[in-house]
């Protein structure tokens, strides 16, 4: 929740300006991400890459329960062409599956000014948050489930009800570029909000830096999951919250929310506040577990292959 200052007095956190590309690896890398400018654009090129990717895997098809043929159009992926039905006819046909599940696939993203932190060259807490909830909605929209968002900080300022449907992503999308961080941390209240609001059982991807106490977190989640709701938390942090390795002989720190500043010595208080830190990321990873909670822990610098795929193992292990 605290910001390094510069000499200038300023918080760190400008979006950076991306590396180059050092191969089609380094696609998801959330730095590289930072230079397309439609979000929408971002997902389908996250997903498209991470699909084709995972080549044999099991998650190669996302339906199994096959629904019609429809004429082959160009750029349709011919992984799905019917290879026999085209030897026997000479057509292009393409089978269309239904989805398992028709589930709803809720994304629950935090605003709270604390996500506005980044350090150094790296992208904002939020900004990788706003990547990871397009591309997963993007490949849940893939699965034919419907798709919607809740965004909060103090309350929820932003509910785009799950659809499938016509131009709805291009809503969801829209929305998720405008969201911006401001406001205090009520991580477990807004959870207990949202549960109120989705009444309809489905996923619930829950994207936040957790800067909440444990025990709430754990009624807030046990709520979510008596609504029916499957859960997977994707705890994002900047990697300087992690490991509190700044150079700098003297530090002014400023908390995001309350802009209370405190002047610091890292060398003297960095082995108590990673003990502190470690103890709450166990902490939260516990009371996840305990309410039977998918759990991710995610750095800003962390391609987002890993998000993805954690996302579809935990799902097709359901």
């Amino acid at each position: 929740m605290w910001w390094k200052r510069n000499k200038k007095g300023r918080a760190e956190g400008a979006t950076p300006s991306a590396p180059a590309v050092a191969g089609p690896a380094r696609f998801l890398d959330p730095e590289v991400l930072a230079r397309i400018n439609s979000l929408e654009l971002l997902a389908r090129a996250v997903v498209e890459g991470f699909v084709a990717g995972l080549h044999r895997s099991p998650f190669t098809g996302f339906s199994t329960e096959f629904a019609e043929y429809r004429q082959y159009n160009p750029g349709d992926d011919l992984r799905y062409l019917d290879w026999r039905l085209l030897g026997r006819t000479d057509r292009y046909f393409i089978k269309k599956y239904r989805a398992d599940t028709n589930a709803q696939f809720h994304l629950l993203v935090d605003t709270s000014a604390s996500m506005r932190y980044a350090d150094g060259g790296r992208v904002p807490k939020l900004q990788y948050a706003k990547f990871l909830a397009a591309a997963l909605a993007n490949l849940v929209a893939r699965q034919q489930d419907a798709v919607g968002l809740v965004a909060f900080d103090t309350s929820i300022h932003t509910h785009v009800p799950a659809r499938q449907r016509t131009g709805h992503m291009q809503t969801v999308y829209g929305q998720l570029e405008r969201l911006q961080a401001g406001g205090e941390t009520r991580l477990s209240e807004m959870l207990h909000a949202a549960a109120e609001r989705l009444t309809r059982r489905g996923i619930v991807a829950l994207v936040s830096d957790f800067y909440d106490e444990p025990e709430k977190l754990a009624e807030a989640f046990r709520h979510l999951r008596y609504r029916g709701h499957d859960i997977i938390a994707f705890h994002v942090l900047d990697p300087k919250e992690v490991e509190f390795d700044f150079a700098d002989a003297v530090l002014l720190l400023e908390d995001a929310e309350t802009s209370e500043e405190l002047p610091v010595l890292p060398d003297v208080i960095a082995r108590g506040y990673r003990e502190r830190f470690a103890a709450h990321l166990s902490d939260v990873r516990a009371c996840a577990a305990g309410a039977g909670v998918d759990y991710e822990l995610l750095t800003t610098d962390r391609p987002l292959d890993f998000a993805l795929f954690s996302f579809l193992s935990r799902r097709a292990g359901k």
